[in-house]
């Protein structure tokens, strides 16, 4: 492979590569404009004529980020992700990435370009008609989104590299987490009691599992006698989609010891479903399912999550998701001194590090309560050596 250097004026030069043959055996060359001296130009030859020899010349072309970004959610994400995942993906490159950055051309694409965008994010990126910026936890999601793109155009080889890795996204300040403890979530339990939503907010209360997953709890996955329930499958809801079962987060199967307590109203509630069963007769649908709808239909997510909310404005409990029901059996655990490992197995967490990261507010006392316990031991050692 060669490459000239043409000059254009006194700081414009014009690099052209020889870069092989075409299919029908004619001499292909590309041009590359160069601004600044003759040196600067030499030097991008000899890096060009170098990555066109170790493989890592990638013709410009004149593809879009708007192009490549349509192109990466239909070629790549739609068979790679889940419904939902993909779902968010399309709606934060449609809603946000496409409209910042859609017009640059994706070799022309800079840091610049980038960290331009999360700033003007911050301040004014809402996208519903309000006033305002977008959250840093937000944009930081949108900056995976987009780094994740970009690596799979290096792969593709569109792209020498992947700028987003040279962008600093913004760190989103940790909130302070929202749990209940004993008294409220009883509280909780009683103002739930005949409704639909008392079994999935007894599950999530006393398991730890996630929404989907426990509107996704078969019978046939829960064995009352050993006291334990398999996750094996959750619900996902699509916008535009019809309800569908997908396998849990964790990609296998966790094993959930049960309190006696939810023992015994999964017994109660069985029964109760079984009465409903022959007094619908043939016009129940039965998917096996722990928590459903009178009919035996699934629980719509959303529904879930909106009743939820919805009772909780109306009783006297703090203001929280039905997520923070996991979060507060996860608290709840770790205050009893159940150790780490065991809680992150319970909630489907790859690995105890994650486990520890986000329940890092519950280590402070622990911390205090193992000093108290280390100082009470060996005070008590010492008395018992003075009276020896």
């Amino acid at each position: 492979m060669t490459g000239s250097i043409i000059k254009r004026s006194r700081k414009s030069w014009t690099i052209v590569l020889d870069v092989g043959l075409d299919s029908k055996g004619k001499r292909r060359q590309r041009w590359v404009a160069v601004k600044g001296t003759k040196k600067d130009a030499e030097k991008e030859l000899t890096r060009l004529l170098n990555a066109i020899h170790v493989g890592a010349y990638v013709e410009p072309t004149r593809l879009t980020v708007a192009d490549y970004l349509k192109r990466w959610l239909n070629d790549y994400a739609k068979p790679n992700v889940a419904a939902k995942t993909l779902e968010r993906y399309t709606e934060i490159v449609s809603l946000h990435l496409i409209p910042a950055l859609g017009p640059v051309l994706l070799a022309k694409l800079q840091p610049l370009h980038i960290q331009s965008y999360y700033s003007t994010a911050l301040e004014s990126g809402r996208r519903d008609r309000k006033d305002g910026g977008l959250s840093a936890q937000t944009v930081l999601h949108h900056h995976r989104v987009l780094k994740q793109a970009l690596r799979q155009a290096v792969r593709w080889q569109l792209v020498v590299r992947n700028v987003a890795d040279a962008v600093e996204p913004p760190k989103p300040l940790r909130r302070e987490m929202q749990v209940l403890d004993e008294k409220q979530m009883v509280k909780l339990l009683e103002a739930l009691k005949g409704s639909r939503l008392y079994m999935p907010v007894l599950l999530a209360m006393t398991t730890g599992l996630r929404r989907g997953e426990v509107l996704g709890v078969r019978w046939q996955d829960v064995d009352l006698d050993a006291g334990t329930l398999a996750v094996r499958q959750s619900l996902q809801q699509v916008r535009g989609m019809p309800l569908s079962f997908k396998q849990p987060k964790s990609k296998k199967a966790r094993v959930v010891a049960l309190p006696g307590l939810l023992v015994e109203a999964l017994r109660r509630h069985k029964a109760e479903q079984a009465k409903e069963r022959l007094l619908l007769g043939p016009a129940y649908e039965d998917h096996d399912l722990v928590c459903a709808r009178l009919h035996g239909t699934p629980l719509a997510p959303n529904e879930v999550t909106a009743g939820f909310a919805d009772l909780v404005r109306k009783s006297d409990v703090p203001k929280v998701r039905l997520h923070d029901l996991r979060h507060s059996h996860a608290t709840q655990l770790l205050r009893q001194k159940v150790h780490p490992k065991i809680v992150s197995e319970r909630l489907g967490h790859a690995t105890v590090g994650i486990t520890l990261d986000v329940y890092s507010h519950v280590l402070p006392t622990m911390q205090e309560e193992a000093a108290r316990g280390v100082d009470a031991a060996l005070r008590q050692a010492i008395k018992a050596g003075r009276e020896s």
